[in-house]
């Protein structure tokens, strides 16, 4: 069937359009600076031998003994049996770097599982609106939050592929979206948090169904795998919040938050040779506010989005659950996939999702601006294969990106009141606790 095209149709594609060929530039970019330098510059990461290796080293940890005793994991069993069943054993006898260079099945399931989850999010957009679909998977597929994925090798690459059937327009059954989400809870336990979307929209069966399939393939896995009791996760969550307390650097390079922002001068960090010292005490001073601000407005959206159940669509109030989350929470820059996915749902209209959804290609764009440099690293590029020398400093993006999403966050919530407040004219407000069905 043919689509009918308006001229102010045709007009609101421009936006998008430009934005685009934006975060393409800053493809090219990426493309250039690793074919004259062998590694990928700023804001991928600085150790340039590490690619894939969040991946691997945890593939080591499956094929060998200590995963949480020695290892101290917090990742559930789930992510031990799934790169037992993705890996090959005899390749990590030594070391989780030889398990790279040996392991093919391991380098093709990154690949695959990035094709897949690709796919998944390219037939979302199409779904969500087909004129906007074709700019916005070229963004998300070759955009900075998936790519630095990719590079990472991180099991977001899998889990993501269950997250857009979990919270995606791609399947409608309440049990295939409730296994999905448990699968991604038992892969990347904060993602429990979208899934609080559905208690808002009174989904109560959705709900009940993840909860009971969460616990069942925690078992099934525990089982499976034969280690990872709740204590130990729990002990070991403890732990690693400990133990990553002084990794300042390595916590704002890629952030989701200002959280590491506010820990610079406690650590003694040498920022101010970098951004100047009234910039970082404004920004010291501005953060807690537009914390506490955006956290008060969370509230007062989430309290609105309970009493008119039908204002919001589920994708909008997981998505403004999971990012109020993320910006005070740093679980690493990759978790902007599932924000830029969910966000890539909205359609381009009225002032605060149009804002929200600029941030969202802005977060996209592969490029950093270096501010300064405090250390040079001499090392091995696995992906240029090659010695490599690599600066590693300060840059603009370190300060940028977590704004951008909590202007993105503002937009949707302020646009969110809007509707909520249209709903109320329509309709008087609900505290019955009926559950609503299951959207298309």
């Amino acid at each position: 069937m043919r689509i009918e095209r308006t001229p102010g149709e045709s007009r609101r594609r421009i936006p998008e359009m430009g934005l685009t060929l934006l975060v393409v530039a800053g493809l090219v970019h990426l493309a250039v600076r690793f074919t004259y330098d062998g590694f990928l510059p700023p804001p991928f990461i600085f150790d340039t031998n590490d690619t894939f290796m969040d991946w691997f080293n945890t593939a080591f940890w499956a094929h060998n003994p200590g995963a949480f005793d020695n290892w101290r994991t917090v990742y559930p069993p789930l992510s031990f049996v799934f790169l037992r069943i993705f890996g090959m054993p005899g390749c990590y006898d030594a070391s989780s770097f030889v398990g790279r260079d040996c392991d093919w099945v391991g380098v093709t399931a990154i690949l695959c599982w990035y094709v897949l989850g690709s796919a998944l999010a390219a037939l979302a957009f199409w779904r969500a609106d087909a004129r906007t679909a074709p700019f916005r998977s070229v963004c998300f597929i070759f955009g900075l939050p998936w790519l630095f994925t990719l590079e990472r090798g991180n099991l977001i690459l899998p889990c993501f592929v269950f997250f857009t059937l979990a919270h995606g327009n791609i399947v409608r059954s309440p049990m295939i979206r409730a296994l999905a989400a448990a699968v991604t809870i038992n892969f990347k336990p904060y993602l429990v948090v979208p899934t609080m979307a559905w208690a808002l929209k009174r989904q109560w069966r959705v709900l009940e169904l993840a909860g009971l399939l969460t616990l069942f393939v925690y078992l099934v896995t525990f089982a499976a795998f034969g280690d990872g009791t709740p204590m130990q996760l729990y002990a070991n969550t403890v732990n690693w919040a400990q133990y990553v307390s002084g990794y300042v650097y390595e916590f704002l390079f890629y952030s989701t938050s200002y959280a590491p922002v506010l820990d610079l001068d406690s650590y003694k960090f040498p920022t101010r040779d970098f951004v100047g010292s009234k910039f970082l005490e404004q920004l010291v001073f501005w953060i807690p506010v537009v914390l506490h601000m955006s956290q008060a407005l969370a509230l007062l959206v989430f309290v609105g989005a309970w009493l008119q159940p039908r204002a919001l669509p589920t994708s909008r109030v997981a998505l403004l659950v999971l990012t109020i989350y993320l910006m005070n929470q740093n679980p690493g820059g990759y978790t902007e996939s599932f924000v830029v996915f969910l966000l890539f749902l909205e359609r381009w209209e009225r002032a605060g999702p149009m804002i929200a959804i600029t941030m969202g290609y802005l977060l996209c764009v592969s490029y950093d601006y270096g501010l300064g440099n405090f250390a040079i690293l001499y090392n091995t590029s696995w992906l240029g294969n090659q010695p490599v020398t690599t600066p590693v400093g300060m840059a603009a993006g370190m300060f940028l990106r977590p704004g951008f999403l909590v202007i993105l966050f503002w937009g949707l919530a302020l646009d969110s009141l809007l509707l909520i407040a249209r709903a109320h004219r329509e309709q008087r407000p609900t505290l019955a606790v009926a559950p609503m069905p299951v959207p298309a």
